[in-house]
Formats: C-alpha cells, sequence, structure tokens
C-alpha cells in the first residue's frame, strides 16, 4: 500500500504557524491620477493611467513649446501627480513648469527605478515609473522651497568660480616653475599681497631679483635675501605670455564673484525677518575669532543668516558665517521636512548603515553610504577643523580619532553638528559648549559605570587604590 502523504504545515522562524488570514492584501492604486516620464535631451515620454486617453503613452519634444502641450495633455488627462527620474539637469525645466501649472511633482533618485532588470526602452521606462508611483512605491527626493532654491544656485555658482579661480593660480604656479621662480615655495599664497606686487612688477617689465625683493610685505616669513635668491630665474618669453594670461584669468574671476556676492546680498535680504526683534547674539570670550577666508564674501552675512533663520549658528564650534550660509541654503530653514533629527542624519548620510541578515550584523554594516550630498560636505569640513580645537566637540573627536581613525571622527563629529542644527532650526535650541574638562569628567564617569556593572556581573567590587 502507498503510504498516503500528509500535507506539512507552514511555519515560520519562531516556530508558530503563518496566519494566513493575517497575511497582506494586495496592492491597491494610492494615486489613481498618477503619471510617469522618462526623460531624455530631446524626447520625453510619459505615461498615464489606461483608459484616460487613446494613446496611454505618448513622446514629446524639450522645447518649451513641447512641454507646455505635455503639460495641457497631462491637464486633459486628468493628472495629479507626477513622477520622474532625476536624470541631469533635463528635470529642471520640465519640474519647474510643472510645480507653475499646479501638478504635484515627485522627483526619482534612479536607483529607486533601475533595480528591476528587463527595461530596455524608454516607453516601457516611463510605464514602469508611472506604475510604481501609482502603488506609492517611489519616495520622492528633498527640494527646498523656492527662495531657497534660488539662493543654492547662486551658492553652487559661487563654489564653481572660486573653482576656477584655483585652477588659475595654479598655472601661475606651473608657469614661474617652468621658469624656475620658486616664488610658490618662500610664500604661502602668492595672490597674497607679497605675491600680488612681485608678480605685477615681473608682468611690467622689471627682473632684478633684488628690487622685486623689497616689495615684499612685512608680515612675510622670509626676509628679502631668501626672496631674492627665489627670483633668479630664466625669463623666457612663452613662460611670461602664460604667465600674463593666468593672472588675467584669475582676476576675471574674482570680478565675477564681487558681482555674484552683490546678487547673494540682495537675494538673502529678500527673505523675512525671522529674528523676531532679538538682537544678534555676541560671540563667547572663549572662542577663537576665525579668519575670514579669502574668497568668503565681504558682506555681513552672520547678520543676515541670523535674520533669515532667528538663531545665530555661528555660536557652534566649527561653523563660520560662510559655512553657515552654504548649509542654510542646501537644506533651507523648515525642518519639518524630516520628521526626527534621526531622519535628518540619516538624509545627510552621516549615520551608520545597518547591515543585517538572518539576525547578524555583517561586517560591514557600520559604514556609512556614500554620497556626494553638498550640506554633508560642509558639516565634514566644519567637523575637521574641531580634531584640533578646545571645546566638547574636539575632545569628543580626539577620543574616537585615537581608537578608529580620522575619517570616521570626522564623520562622528559632523553627525553631531548635524543634530545641533535640526534642534537649532527646528527648536530654536541654543548651544552652550560645556568645555573640554566638563566632557573628560562625564567620559570618566560613564567608563566608571561601565567597569562597575562589569565587575559586579562576575562578583567583584571596585575599590579605589589609596593616594
Amino acid at each position: 500500500m502507498s503510504r498516503k502523504h500528509k500535507s506539512k504545515r507552514i511555519a515560520r522562524r519562531d516556530g508558530r504557524p503563518v496566519n494566513h488570514a493575517a497575511m497582506p492584501e494586495p496592492l491597491v492604486p494610492v494615486h489613481r491620477h498618477a503619471a510617469g516620464i522618462d526623460l531624455g535631451a530631446t524626447v520625453h515620454f510619459v505615461a498615464v493611467p489606461e483608459g484616460r486617453d487613446k494613446e496611454c503613452v505618448r513622446s514629446f519634444g524639450t522645447y518649451t513649446a513641447d512641454l507646455e502641450a505635455l503639460a495641457d495633455w497631462l491637464a486633459e488627462c486628468r493628472v495629479a501627480t507626477v513622477a520622474m527620474e532625476s536624470t541631469g539637469v533635463y528635470w529642471v525645466p520640465l519640474y519647474e513648469l510643472l510645480e507653475q501649472r499646479g501638478f504635484e511633482v515627485v522627483l526619482v533618485e534612479p536607483s529607486q527605478i533601475k533595480k528591476v532588470p528587463g527595461r530596455k526602452s524608454d516607453v516601457l521606462d516611463c510605464q514602469w515609473i508611472q506604475r510604481l508611483h501609482s502603488f506609492g512605491l517611489l519616495r520622492a527626493s528633498f527640494r527646498p522651497a523656492d527662495a531657497i532654491v534660488v539662493l543654492r544656485s547662486y551658492l553652487r555658482q559661487r563654489d564653481m568660480l572660486v573653482r576656477y579661480a584655483a585652477a588659475h593660480v595654479q598655472h601661475m604656479q606651473k608657469a614661474m616653475e617652468q621658469m624656475n621662480l620658486k616664488l610658490p615655495e618662500v610664500l604661502s599664497d602668492i595672490t597674497g599681497l607679497t605675491g600680488q606686487r612681485i608678480i605685477e612688477a615681473i608682468l611690467a617689465g622689471r627682473r632684478d631679483p633684488v628690487a622685486l625683493a623689497k616689495l615684499r610685505d612685512e608680515r612675510c616669513r622670509h626676509d628679502e635675501a631668501t626672496i631674492a635668491l627665489a627670483l633668479q630665474g630664466n625669463w623666457r618669453d612663452e613662460h611670461l605670455f602664460a604667465l600674463r594670461q593666468a593672472v588675467e584669468l584669475y582676476q576675471v574671476y574674482l570680478q565675477k564673484l564681487t558681482e555674484l556676492d552683490e546678487q547673494i546680498e540682495a537675494c538673502l535680504k529678500t527673505f523675512a525677518d525671522q529674528s523676531k526683534g532679538k538682537t544678534l547674539p555676541a560671540r563667547p570670550r572663549n572662542r577663537r575669532r576665525q579668519k575670514r577666508g579669502k574668497h568668503e564674501p565681504k558682506f555681513d552675512t552672520r547678520a543676515l543668516m541670523h535674520q533669515m533663520t532667528g538663531v545665530d549658528l555661528t555660536i557652534i564650534d566649527g561653523i563660520g558665517p560662510h559655512a553657515a550660509l552654504q548649509l542654510v541654503s542646501e537644506i533651507g530653514t523648515d525642518m519639518n521636512r524630516w520628521e526626527t533629527e534621526k531622519h535628518f542624519c540619516s538624509w545627510l548620510t552621516l549615520c551608520p548603515g545597518v547591515n543585517k541578515t538572518g539576525g547578524r550584523k555583517k561586517s560591514r554594516g557600520g559604514k556609512t553610504r556614500p554620497s556626494a550630498n553638498r550640506a554633508a560636505r560642509v558639516l565634514r569640513v566644519c567637523a575637521q577643523s574641531l580634531l584640533r580645537a578646545n571645546c566638547a566637540l574636539g575632545a569628543f573627536g580626539r577620543r574616537i580619532k585615537g581608537r578608529l581613525g580620522a575619517p570616521k571622527a570626522v564623520t562622528a563629529v559632523a553627525h553631531k553638528l548635524a543634530k545641533i542644527v535640526y534642534g537649532m532650526l527646528k527648536y530654536g535650541k541654543p548651544y552652550v559648549d560645556q568645555g573640554v574638562e566638563y566632557y573628560e569628567a562625564r567620559y570618566h564617569e560613564r567608563l566608571l559605570t561601565n567597569l562597575r556593572r562589569r565587575a559586579a556581573g562576575l562578583g567583584f567590587a571596585l575599590q579605589p587604590i589609596p593616594a
């Protein structure tokens, strides 16, 4: 006789049977009036829900008239929300147009959509985007308010001009090295007062090293004899021509920076005053005076930022006026976009990652995700300046550096800075530096508490050694 096959009861990992009645229901559309757009340089493919038009997928050009026709077709199809990939900068004009026409636009990272293989055409891409968005499976990328977007564009343009100006400084150094002029070796900055005087004299036709060395500023570290020795070189015409062009291009970028700073100052004055009549708080007396950078704006950034945000972010250790301006231009002033400070730090990719499988943490689970977040980059630069500072954050960074290394210490300090910035912008929490001594005392107490607990678990008790 054949043995009857008994059906096995499916059980979960914890041994309990599966309750089929509690299984999740099939997915139902969340956004019934959703559309998906696959962007390109010359053509956009748009997919709308079935039954809204004879063709549920259409292609449009990228001219302004075509974008207007695209928006009209979406309105005819009774579309309320649109999802699109953040492909290059092709999404910017269409995003702004659809937002002006009253559509809810969801900008999605391509990594959320490209995880399913097999879609090799633009038509299938836009249909897949539309389907995912209709079920609410796409998460919108962060985009601040329109006024912050304008300020952010100005600040990013400024960063680009500073980078291009720095490239021409390198061209000056290359031309002088080819002439065996060792001016970069005896001056910390060839674009400083001494360097500019000497370079202008060289381009004017002066070649005497002793006479050129007399243009040295009194604050220069090296004496005239050393500078004169460094200015003995081979004055070839092609290298002098390259030096002249590099200097002229550098001055052009400085002029453009001045014009852009005027535009940024005017933009900051358009924001509503959030200070509520509060005066700008004075800096702490124990705070080291931060030197203004050469290429930082010349206007009063600190006062304008206080009026814009209602708090003084420069009171935080490591954050200067220009860093505060860069930070606010990237994250805005509305911290309600993130539920908690943990969500904010996760968006900045400053929190450690969690990679678990089978209830066990993998070896690489604690690493932070790689990201090109500009706000996180600003916080990392500020955190790097605190590793030698005489403050509580500096003591914390040095402790992490000695245990895990400098890169992880910078990330840990930047994570703390992010939480402080979030608390100040959302709740107006004041920042008070407790000092190195207070931090070390608290850390010492935590160590003793942990040692007492471990000793008690082993049946021992800690006793202090007599003096």
